[in-house]
């Protein structure tokens, strides 16, 4: 079942098109990477998936329903999580408190933000920081964690809506080298488990070709090539432009 489908987006600015036509879908419990050189258009479907900007052309829907230009707060409330490159979190609160707020949130409570509305979503958020590996950071301030971990509880954060589509921009950016893929062992694994439709933006190609089930890769605001990573790997259009000699 396609969680998302998405028929011939455009976007183009001023002059400049970041986005041709572009047409593509994620099923649920799939792992899609979308990959492509700088100004490929990656962050530009991102934010039009995302609601944070609308097409000029074409149609998003999520589990068959139209979505397009829908507003960033609605798309959360119809099953859509999504982290960024940079993580964000409030940095003075502690991780469980992030997540107990991404929990009213999720409730449409967030006008309820008492401290007895907080300590009733207290099972709930220790149970999605179990499920992010982290735990043992719960009473910790935002502030205090290092780069890694905040990676950690933006995916909780994510996560607080039971999303039906995960959208993940650079999941990995600015992790070390061994973190990287312990978090995306993490994130395949809940996504396949729920069913989850997961589309992730990403410049480490070891996560890639590791992790993903299907790569989508753009150029110019095309999608050149679609397939599975051994495809996609020996495919001579996408090694030529973005993937060069260095991966044969």
């Amino acid at each position: 079942m396609n969680v998302l489908s998405v028929r011939g987006i455009g976007k183009s600015y001023g002059g400049v098109r970041a986005l041709r036509s572009l047409s593509f879908e994620v099923a649920a419990g799939e792992v899609v990477a979308m990959i492509g050189p700088n100004g490929a258009g990656k962050t530009t479907c991102f934010d039009i998936l995302g609601g944070q900007q609308k097409p000029d052309c074409g149609t998003v829907a999520l589990l068959g329903r139209p979505v397009t230009g829908i507003a960033p707060h609605r798309l959360w409330h119809l099953g859509v999580g999504r982290t960024f490159q940079v993580a964000t979190t409030f940095a003075s609160m502690t991780v469980r408190e992030n997540v107990q707020v991404a929990l009213l949130s999720s409730g449409r409570r967030l006008r309820s933000l008492r401290p007895s509305a907080l300590r009733a979503q207290a099972g709930a958020a220790d149970a999605l920081l179990a499920r992010a590996g982290i735990t043992s950071l719960a009473g910790r301030a935002c502030s205090e964690l290092a780069y890694g971990d905040l990676k950690r509880v933006d995916l909780a954060l994510a996560l607080a809506n039971r999303p039906r589509l995960l959208l993940m921009d650079e999941p990995t950016a600015g992790m070390a080298l061994g973190e990287r893929g312990e978090l995306m062992r993490l994130v395949t694994r809940l996504a396949r488990e729920d069913g989850v439709a997961l589309l992730f933006t990403e410049h480490d190609m070891d996560v890639v070709f590791g992790h993903a089930d299907r790569i989508l890769v753009l150029a110019a605001g095309e999608a050149i090539a679609e397939g599975p990573p051994a495809a996609i790997r020996g495919d001579p259009r996408v090694r030529a432009l973005y993937l060069g000699d260095a991966d044969a």
